[in-house]
């Protein structure tokens, strides 16, 4: 379970690393959709990791994270869709 906790917190922290430098390229900040993926995988394997740790502070933390993550990549999807519908 450790192991599953050390691989966990790799993911949710390489968002940081995605999101900076997709910022230092673009030369202002951005939020790019690979941050929210990782959002997404590490927060689910942190929040298995705090079900397994019987942590409710822990769980409630990354079970309401996840909701943001969703809704967010929701948000992405339907902007993209209605580019699209733009196009055609």
């Amino acid at each position: 379970w450790i192991l599953l906790g050390f691989v966990a917190q790799f993911f949710f922290s390489m968002r940081f690393v995605v999101q900076w430098v997709a910022s230092e390229k673009a030369k202002r900040s951005v939020v790019p959709i690979a941050f929210w993926f990782f959002s997404l995988f590490g927060g689910s394997l942190l929040l298995i990791y705090a079900i397994q740790r019987q942590d409710p502070v822990f769980i409630a933390g990354q079970a309401l994270g996840l909701f943001i993550y969703i809704r967010n990549l929701w948000l992405i999807a339907n902007e993209r869709k209605a580019a699209m519908t733009k196009v055609d």
